[in-house]
């Protein structure tokens, strides 16, 4: 496959079981990496269930990476992807966090593609108590903006 023509860099990756597969983009420009199964699981209906991904990352310094879902899970299947942060400095396995919105229980074969990984940037600011601008929003919220 022809890759992107703006690689970013080399994100290195590490196999902790046999079966796992290394992350891919599905094409020349989408921004997620799939993420697979590694074992076959049975995501039951209205339940969250941890899949392990049998890989660790090294997100690179100025980094998170996010756990998105897949647009066509979520579509046909109602299947969410939830607790999706990797900080920089986590080694541990990748494990995806899935919730089965449906009405009937889905089975996850090996190799599945079941969630996408995707880097973005991110810099740390220093908390500290002060007093906020104004604004023409202000503090209205849930569907303050309309539709």
């Amino acid at each position: 496959m022809k890759h992107y023509d703006a690689i970013a860099g080399v994100l290195k990756f590490k196999k902790l079981s046999e079966p796992a597969k290394l992350p891919s983009y599905g094409s020349n420009h989408a921004i997620g990496l799939d993420l697979r199964a590694y074992e076959k699981t049975l995501l039951p209906i209205r339940e969250v269930t941890i899949l392990p991904t049998g890989i660790a990352v090294e997100i690179p310094h100025g980094y998170y990476g996010r756990i998105a879902p897949r647009s066509g899970w979520a579509a046909k299947y109602g299947i969410d992807t939830l607790a999706g942060v990797i900080d920089p400095d986590y080694r541990g396995e990748i494990n995806v966090v899935l919730y089965n919105h449906g009405n009937v229980p889905i089975t996850i074969h090996e190799g599945e593609r079941i969630a996408q990984l995707i880097l973005e940037r991110a810099d740390r600011f220093t908390p500290v108590w002060g007093e906020l601008s104004d604004t023409q929003r202000g503090a209205n919220g849930f569907g303050s903006t309309g539709r």
